[in-house]
């Protein structure tokens, strides 16, 4: 295995064990380059963890974007996962622009500011895990991708919005909100009194209105689900998790904002080898 691309599994394993996971069902030839992608995610979404001020991390943020526009003069830039990246991009002809958006998204998360609306939060969402989802898609099968763009859109969704109850406990601590101060004001409370103590008494309904939330953009992409071939399959597994995490969160004894659900290394072994082998069913 080249070093870049063993640098570049090695970090999804550590950092995105999930999506680490569903890239062992693609085919043997695609989980290198679907590891450079997901590595790639992974790094700039831990910009906040290891750069704690916002200024140094849109240096960063801008590091990746200079690396991405410089891919034609073909010199490695000594980064395992930028070279693993670059080669990717290069080899599948991926769309820049979409690696450029993803960025620009995540500058968002260098900061405290408040997730404005729903439709800000969609607009995120699309623009990360969405956007992550057809990248991948297109390296998989770049003749049947185009065609489930917007299932990729409903799946990102689905699958952002859980990861992000996921993380409510950590974003709280940090002072990070979001959750959408539209949803918050229905449930009578701000993103100031949400990170604040034990979130006030709107946080219960504000944490279940997001659920619900995930939950349509869910139904939505598993209406269209079954119509995925199998050389696609790889790029949504993601999805087979994100049901089961909802559904944790639900039944849960301690509310996600105080504590993080949790799934068993058997429990996703076995919704990812299902929808692997079996696809999703007819709505």
């Amino acid at each position: 295995m080249a070093e870049n691309t063993k640098v570049a599994m090695e970090t999804v394993r550590a950092a995105d064990h999930d999506r680490y996971l569903t890239a062992l069902y693609a085919p043997e030839d695609k989980r290198d380059v679907l590891f450079s992608l997901y590595a790639f995610n992974a790094e700039i979404a831990g910009i906040r963890d290891r750069i704690r001020e916002a200024l140094p991390g849109e240096v960063r943020l801008q590091w990746w974007r200079d690396v991405i526009a410089g891919e034609e003069d073909g010199a490695e830039v000594g980064h395992p996962v930028a070279d693993a990246l670059r080669a990717t991009i290069s080899t599948h002809r991926l769309p820049k622009a979409a690696f450029d958006n993803m960025l620009e998204a995540r500058i968002f998360d260098l900061y405290d500011d408040p997730m404005p609306s729903r439709t800000d939060l969609e607009g995120y969402c699309g623009e990360t895990a969405a956007a992550l989802i057809q990248l991948a898609a297109i390296v998989l099968d770049p003749v049947q991708a185009p065609r489930f763009a917007e299932l990729a859109g409903r799946a990102g969704c689905a699958q952002a919005m859980t990861g992000l109850l996921l993380l409510l406990p950590l974003h709280r601590k940090r002072g990070q909100c979001f959750v959408p101060a539209d949803i918050l004001a229905a449930a009578g409370s701000s993103p100031q009194e949400f990170v604040t103590g034990d979130g006030g008494p709107g946080a219960e309904r504000a944490v279940a209105a997001m659920i619900a939330l995930a939950r349509e953009h869910l139904s939505a992409f598993e209406q269209g689900a079954s119509a995925l071939p199998v050389s696609l399959r790889p790029a949504f597994l993601p999805l087979a998790l994100s049901g089961a995490y909802l559904d944790k969160m639900e039944r849960a004894r301690r509310s996600p904002v105080k504590e993080v659900a949790r799934l068993s290394v058997l429990r996703r072994h076995w919704l990812l080898f299902r929808r692997a082998t079996r696809g999703w069913p007819a709505a």
